[in-house]
């Protein structure tokens, strides 16, 4: 959540600046936004630590858990790269497969914004599960599952640990 309190702390420094009179309940609730992020980033890392490292392996769609992987040591693959815009080659996608098969990967993942008919494929083609939805920077609306940002990284982090933990 490292990138998470930076934003925070940003917003609530703009706060402040652009109405002071009101300075103490933004620092407030910047402080208490914050202590719920710390228990959300020791709530993940519990979570990963029960995924065995030579499971921790994600593939979906395109590239947009880079930071997430960064912090929380899970390696993700995507045929899409880092843009949804973009169509992988068959030779990604051939690669791809023969990773998920050679690694015993079990599990690809589908993302609420991309087209799931590419990730049905591979999960087709090699026998992996379609482990569930994930949300990699959009949220849902409010009786969603993931309609604010902290319920968007526990539904992410609830869905990649169960399907790769056992």
């Amino acid at each position: 959540m490292p990138n998470a309190e930076i934003y925070l702390g940003s917003i609530s420094d703009a706060m402040v600046a652009a109405d002071p009179a009101n300075a103490t309940t933004y620092r407030a609730n910047a402080a208490a936004y914050l202590t719920k992020l710390e228990a959300l980033d020791h709530d993940v890392r519990d979570a990963v630590a029960r995924i065995p490292i030579d499971r921790r392996k994600v593939i979906s769609t395109h590239d947009a858990f880079g930071y997430f992987a960064a912090t929380y040591d899970i390696t993700f693959v995507a045929p899409e790269g880092v843009s949804t815009e973009t169509e992988p080659s068959a030779r990604d996608i051939a690669t791809i497969i023969a990773q998920i098969k050679k690694e015993r990967i079990p599990a690809v993942f589908l993302e609420n914004a991309s087209d799931p008919r590419l990730m049905r494929q591979i999960a087709s083609e090699t026998g992996a599960a379609i482990g569930g939805t994930l949300y990699p920077d959009s949220l849902t609306k409010e009786n969603g599952e993931a309609p604010t940002y902290i319920a968007m990284v526990r539904h992410n982090i609830s869905t990649i640990a169960s399907a790769l933990a056992n």
